[in-house]
């Protein structure tokens, strides 16, 4: 498959460099061509890894994944084209934190709205699904890195959609719980669990958690 990654970050990175072990093809794109987080990691990724502009990478992408910071998201998807996103399934990793005033970082986007519903709005004609958002990126292509059971969350408005990125999770990542939430509106819970998320980090000292649901049998 042909696989977009937008941002050159560690998420983009994890996410990108797994995809191209997987055999997928997968380009990396950025505000320009040639940048040298991306040329690098080209070089490490080796065959099938390759980098462009944002918008070379959504043109590119049967499958696009938004890695980028959420406070530069919708900046970075509008210089992909909204043309070049419609119709396909943008898989939305990002979470609208803003380290302005310094640490703990607030929410730019909260309560009556999330980032996943802006990029949704935005981006009428494409199907976003909120995903991968509510942990490390090792985690995100590695889940046997926490013993037991844990999960991963799926947002969006469209069912389809989401029944496809869960398959992908599944198969290509190896996530056993994939539990879907509902429309786009949700992401506004797993965004704010970011919140708390770096709370957990630094009173643990490891990024190596998750979320584990204990159900009630029945």
């Amino acid at each position: 498959m042909k696989i977009a990654i937008l941002g050159t970050g560690s998420v983009g990175q994890t996410l990108g460099s797994k995809l191209v072990e997987l055999g997928h093809a997968v380009m990396m794109g950025s505000r320009s061509a040639g940048g040298e987080k991306a040329l690098a990691w080209v070089a490490k990724a080796g065959k099938g890894a390759s980098e462009g502009t944002f918008a070379q990478a959504a043109a590119f992408g049967e499958l696009v994944l938004n890695c980028t910071a959420g406070t530069g998201s919708l900046a970075a998807l509008a210089a992909a084209g909204e043309d070049a996103l419609a119709d396909k399934i943008l898989l939305d990793v990002s979470n609208p934190l803003d380290f302005s005033k310094g640490f703990p970082p607030r929410l730019s986007l909260c309560n009556d709205d999330s980032l996943g519903e802006a990029i949704q709005r935005a981006l009428p004609r494409t199907k976003v699904v909120k995903t991968l958002n509510t942990m490390a990126n090792a985690i995100m292509v590695d889940p046997s890195r926490i013993p037991g059971e844990h999960e991963v969350f799926v947002s969006g408005n469209d069912a389809e959609a989401k029944a496809t990125v869960s398959r992908f999770l599944q198969e290509q990542f190896g996530w056993r719980r994939v539990t879907d939430l509902g429309d786009i509106t949700t992401a506004r819970g797993t965004e704010a669990w970011l919140l708390l998320w770096v709370r957990l980090y630094g009173a643990l000292g490891t990024a190596d958690f998750n979320l584990h649901l204990a159900r009630k049998p029945g």
